[in-house]
């Protein structure tokens, strides 16, 4: 698994989570919301140090990643995360 991600969402989550070089952004799955990938749970975000990250990416000073127990959510698939202009956040997209 990959996970991609543009500078403008690393600049958004180092703003809003006031985090700074070194800090590591979770990707976990949680029950409820709208997944395509996995219906009846979401992606939920958490600015945590990984325990055992099975996927990670290191980009603009933070580290993303997700820990092998949440693999399952991905279903074989990259996490592509790309800013929405138009919501003015990142947005989840997931690519096999």
């Amino acid at each position: 698994m990959k996970i991609i991600i543009d500078e403008q969402s690393v600049a958004w989550y180092r703003e809003e989570l006031d985090l700074g070089d070194g800090d590591s952004i979770r990707f976990f799955p949680r029950y409820g919301g709208y997944s395509p990938i996995q219906s009846g749970f979401s992606l939920g975000i958490s600015p945590e140090p990984a325990k055992e990250a099975k996927a990670l990416t290191e980009k603009g000073g933070l580290s993303f990643f997700v820990e092998e127990d949440d693999l399952w959510y991905f279903d074989g698939h990259d996490l592509e995360v790309q800013f929405d202009e138009k919501k003015a956040e990142p947005a989840f997209y997931y690519h096999k």
